[in-house]
C-alpha cells in the first residue's frame, strides 16, 4: 500500500469496488462520467483498479472491462495500488472480513453496510483508527439524504436530544397507500413488490430489521454511545390494519413506521415501531418511498432532512460523497475524526419508554363497561385522554387514547383488559407520537 507521503503528487488514487449490483453499478457509472470533476474536487485523479463480483458473466447495468472484474475480493483489497475500498455487497460476512483486511492493509473504506455497522461498528472503527485510515458510511442510512455527517460534524458543538425519522422507503410506500386509498397491508405490499420498492422476501423491511439497524447507527452518532441493533426495540408493520389507519384518520393522524432515538434522563432510548403522528407534523407529509429525518438539538432547535432514501442513484450519490472526502484526506495526508462513544450512556429498557397509546377494544355492549375499562387503566397508572364507543351489540368497540405512560404500564393494562369478562379482544395497540399529553 502506498504511504501517505506519496499523496502530495497528483498520482491516481486507486479504488476497489466490492459488489456490482444496483448500487455498485451506479458507482462505476458516476466514477466514469464525473472523472474530471472528481479529480478537480479531490486534487488527484481517481482510478478504478478492480470490481469484485460473485459471477464474472452476470448481466450488469454498466459495461465494465473484463480485466477489472474479479471473483477474488480478498486479493483485491490487499493490492498495493488500492487506496480506497468501496463496499456495497451488504450482509455481515464476507463484508466484515474484507473491510478489516482493507483497513489493515492501509486502505480507507467507504461502506453502505447498515447491518454490519449496527452489529459490529465498534470493531471497524477501532481498526480504522489503529490503521490511521478513514471509515465513512453516509450511504448506510437514508440513501442520498445527508444525515450522518451533520450529526457527526455539523452538530458536534451542540447537544442532540432526539432523532425521529422515516428511514425505510418500502414501509413508507405501503403505509402511504393504505392511508391514501384505504388498501389493506397485503394489497399495498403486493403493489410495492410489483413496482420494485419491495423485495420478493420483504421481511427485512416490513419486520423493521432494516430500520432498526439504521436507528442503531443514528443513536450511536447522535449520543456518542455504542448502540447495536439488538439494543433497538423493533416492531414491524405486518399487524397494521386498514382499521388502524382509518382510526388514525379520525384522530387527524397518519400511521408511519418511525425510528426514534432520544435522550431520557441521561440514558439512550432506541426504538422502531409503527405510530400515529398528527397530520401537521413534518414527517406526516412524507409520501411514497421517500425518507425523512427530524432532528432536535438544544441550540439548533429542529432540523429536517428529506429526500430519496433508497435506490441505486441516491445511494451511489452518498457513496461518491464519502469517497471524495476520504480521497481529499489522503491527498492532504490527514484523517477525519472518528465517531466517538465517549459518553457511554446506558440503554433505556423499552418498558421505561414514555409515549401515548391508541387502544382498540372489542367489548360487550352492556351497562358498566366504560367504568370497568376506565378502572383497568387507572389501576396501572395510565390516564385516559379520550374514550369513545363505536358500534353496538356484537360490533361494540371502545377506542381509548391515553396520556403519556410507560410501555410497561401500558403492557400491564392490556394484559388486565384481556382478562376482563366484558372484553372480547384487544384488537389494536399503537403508539401515538408527536402530540402533547
Amino acid at each position: 500500500m502506498t504511504t501517505p507521503a506519496a499523496f502530495g503528487s497528483a498520482r491516481p488514487l486507486g479504488v476497489a469496488l466490492l459488489g456490482c449490483g444496483v448500487v455498485g453499478s451506479q458507482v462505476v457509472r458516476l466514477l466514469h462520467e464525473q472523472a474530471a470533476d472528481l479529480e478537480a474536487r479531490i486534487g488527484a485523479p481517481v482510478e478504478l483498479k478492480g470490481v469484485a463480483v460473485r459471477r464474472l458473466d452476470a448481466p450488469r447495468e454498466v459495461e465494465i472491462p473484463a480485466d477489472l472484474l474479479t471473483t477474488d475480493a480478498t486479493a483485491l483489497v490487499a493490492r498495493d495500488d488500492v487506496d480506497i475500498v468501496v463496499e456495497v455487497i451488504g450482509g455481515i460476512e464476507p463484508a466484515r472480513g474484507l473491510i478489516l483486511s482493507a483497513l489493515e492493509n492501509g486502505a480507507s473504506v467507504v461502506t453502505a453496510n447498515k447491518a454490519l455497522l449496527a452489529e459490529d461498528g465498534a470493531t471497524l472503527f477501532a481498526t480504522a483508527e489503529k490503521a490511521g485510515r478513514d471509515l465513512y458510511y453516509e450511504a448506510a442510512v437514508a440513501g442520498a439524504i445527508p444525515i450522518l455527517r451533520p450529526l457527526r460534524d455539523s452538530l458536534a458543538g451542540d447537544k442532540v436530544t432526539k432523532v425521529i425519522g422515516i428511514v425505510n422507503g418500502t414501509t413508507n410506500y405501503i403505509l402511504d397507500k393504505m392511508d391514501t386509498y384505504g388498501a389493506g397491508f397485503t394489497e399495498a405490499l403486493a403493489e410495492a413488490q410489483e413496482l420494485g420498492y419491495a423485495e420478493a422476501d420483504p421481511t427485512a423491511d416490513v419486520e423493521a430489521f432494516d430500520a432498526a439497524a439504521k436507528a442503531a447507527i443514528l443513536a450511536s452518532l447522535a449520543f456518542h454511545t455504542k448502540v447495536v441493533g439488538t439494543d433497538v426495540h423493533r416492531e414491524g408493520i405486518t399487524d397494521v390494519t386498514a382499521a388502524d389507519v382509518a382510526s388514525a384518520k379520525a384522530m387527524g393522524c397518519v400511521v408511519k413506521l418511525l425510528a426514534i432515538v432520544e435522550l431520557k434522563d441521561g440514558a439512550v432510548s432506541a426504538r422502531v415501531h409503527p405510530a400515529m403522528i398528527p397530520r401537521e407534523h413534518p414527517l406526516a407529509s412524507v409520501r411514497d418511498a421517500y425518507n425523512a429525518v427530524f432532528v432536535e438539538a438544544e441550540s439548533a432547535g429542529q432540523l429536517m432532512f428529506y429526500g430519496r432514501g433508497a435506490g441505486g442513484d441516491p445511494t451511489a450519490s452518498a457513496v461518491l460523497g464519502d469517497l471524495v472526502t476520504v480521497a481529499r484526506n489522503l491527498v492532504a495526508q490527514t484523517q477525519s475524526v472518528a465517531a466517538s462513544s465517549y459518553a457511554d450512556r446506558a440503554i433505556l429498557p423499552m418498558g421505561q419508554t414514555v409515549t401515548r397509546y391508541h387502544v382498540a377494544i372489542d367489548v360487550e355492549d352492556r351497562a358498566g363497561v366504560l367504568a370497568t375499562i376506565a378502572s383497568a387503566f387507572a389501576e396501572h397508572g395510565v390516564s385516559i385522554q379520550t374514550m369513545r364507543q363505536e358500534g353496538r351489540d356484537d360490533e361494540a368497540q371502545l377506542v381509548v387514547v391515553s396520556h403519556d405512560a410507560t410501555d410497561a404500564q401500558l403492557a400491564a393494562t392490556v394484559e388486565h383488559l384481556r382478562n376482563l369478562d366484558v372484553v372480547r379482544d384487544v384488537t389494536s395497540v399503537m403508539r401515538v407520537e408527536g402530540m402533547n399529553g
